[in-house]
């Protein structure tokens, strides 16, 4: 997996926390727009197929996973 800083993570994580209608219970959505939103500069449109930084996407979701934000 590809070294992201920490200060990166921390931040992604507290935007998926501030997206509208948050959920823990779709944590893999948000922070599949988390990653999308940092690689292109905007949100995914609802049928959006532009690839992500999986590296990152799975980064974010370990943290969620481990460290119950």
């Amino acid at each position: 997996m590809a070294d992201y800083s920490e200060s990166l993570i921390k931040s992604l994580i507290k935007k998926v926390k501030e997206y509208p209608r948050f959920s823990k219970k779709e944590i893999e959505k948000f922070c599949w727009m988390a990653a999308h939103e940092h690689k292109h500069g905007v949100l995914p449109s609802e049928y959006d197929i532009r690839e992500i930084d999986e590296n990152l996407f799975l980064e974010l979701l370990q943290e969620f996973k481990s460290n119950i934000h």
